[in-house]
């Protein structure tokens, strides 16, 4: 299969999956809207909204436009003749947050042997069932295993601080990307409209602060009014009502209690100053500054537990979790790093 059909197959895809979660929207019948119910049962972190949200992100960038886009910045692509096999470690953490992964590998002509984390496995499997239905070339090119990887030629692989560790141990010998855990951060210099301030809640409450794009830390002027800030988040008063969110919120809760630490209830999360950047769900982490050239300075000595920066000049307030196809986790370029495969660079 050439790179025109593979676009050709996955901008099918897109509208394949914008008419399926239109019809979900519209609580109608069907297999996509059966699946987006079920992973809760699966996940209880993968509520039917979170469900929604991800495959949405995932089905507007698979337009012909944006797939034209994306691989042309490769023209390598085009003369694809060798085919390699990548094996993929997938994380759980939400919903669909392997398929960049699994689109990079196929629409770049090569075979996947993906592993799937067990708390997000039938997502991809279904999205799979589409685009091997609709083009029976994939079959052969798309491999899900629950044992140990083997046979392949290089590995992607995706988790936590302690998982990353056991990667580097047994596929540290090849060819390999390996991500450890990131945060994201916003900068807020007190000029936000609130309609900025409504779109933060998106980067920060969406999956519930899971994943590695949305913002666990803010920097914030000396004298910020959080009162203000609170105000425009008040459709997210809810998610204190998600059972797992609700015992990590009164945990947190009575550990800052107990440790008589200062921090910010505001009834559904709580805000506590830290120089961290990983906060705990249900906490959102804040640093004050007075002078912001000390925290571009400061944001630039952590890049590298930095997933992206939200805030004017930086990511705009609420698309934190809605990366083009372009912007590639961890800042590596998972395309250049298997067209080097082929080229053995």
């Amino acid at each position: 299969m050439n790179l025109e059909k593979r676009i050709e197959a996955f901008s099918l895809l897109g509208d394949i999956l914008r008419a399926g979660i239109n019809e979900s929207e519209q609580m109608q019948s069907g297999p996509l809207h059966s699946l987006i119910n079920s992973q809760i049962f699966v996940n209880p972190w993968f509520t039917p909204g979170n469900v929604r949200m991800a495959l949405g992100s995932i089905a507007q960038e698979l337009t012909s436009e944006n797939l034209i886009r994306w691989t042309s910045y490769y023209p390598e692509l085009s003369n694809h003749t060798e085919k390699k096999t990548i094996g993929v470690i997938m994380a759980g953490n939400i919903p669909l947050v392997g398929f960049h992964d699994f689109l990079s590998v196929l629409i770049s002509g090569n075979r996947i042997i993906a592993k799937t984390s067990s708390k997000d496995s039938e997502l991809l499997k279904f999205i799979t069932g589409i685009i091997c239905n609709k083009y029976p070339g994939f079959l052969n090119d798309i491999i899900f295993t629950e044992g140990i990887l083997t046979g392949f030629d290089a590995i992607i692989a995706t988790g936590s601080g302690n998982s990353s560790r056991y990667f580097d141990y047994y596929f540290g010998k090849f060819q390999n990307i390996i991500r450890r855990n990131r945060n994201s951060v916003a900068i807020i210099d007190g000029t936000e409209t609130d309609a900025e301030l409504t779109n933060l809640g998106i980067d920060i409450f969406s999956y519930f602060g899971l994943g590695c794009r949305n913002v666990s830390k803010l920097f914030v002027p000396y004298d910020y009014d959080f009162d203000r800030l609170i105000a425009q988040w008040s459709d997210y008063e809810n998610i204190v009502n998600h059972n797992k969110y609700a015992n990590n919120y009164d945990h947190n809760k009575a550990l800052f209690l107990v440790n008589r630490d200062k921090f910010l209830d505001k009834g559904f999360i709580l805000l506590k100053e830290n120089s961290g950047l990983s906060s705990p769900v249900s906490v959102l982490y804040y640093e004050k500054y007075e002078n912001i050239e000390n925290v571009l300075q400061h944001i630039d000595l952590m890049q590298e537990n930095i997933q992206c920066i939200v805030g004017h000049n930086n990511v705009p307030f609420g698309e934190a979790q809605f990366p083009e196809l372009w912007n590639y986790a961890d800042g590596i370029d998972t395309i250049e790093f298997m067209l080097k495969l082929k080229t053995g660079v």
